[in-house]
């Protein structure tokens, strides 16, 4: 390998947002990350909604919203 062309490669502490933390090696000092393997529904055989960026939330709206319209018709 040529010298001073490739970055840093150092441990690594990769943190889930239900709490888990491992380490492993890569070129950043910290990862997060939002699902891991001890809390993926795939792993778990658990549903668990994932709600990126409200997405959830914003479908719930839409939903109540276009209720309303269908009641007000009726």
């Amino acid at each position: 390998m040529k010298e001073g062309i490739h970055p840093e490669y150092m441990e690594t502490v990769v943190t889930c947002g239900c709490g888990e933390s491992f380490k492993t090696r890569s070129t950043k000092p910290k990862i997060a990350i939002e699902i891991c393997s001890k809390c993926h529904p795939f792993y778990t055989g658990k549903l668990r909604f994932v709600d990126s960026a409200g997405q959830i939330e914003k479908f719930k709206k839409r939903l109540q919203k276009s209720q309303k319209i269908e009641e007000a018709i009726k």
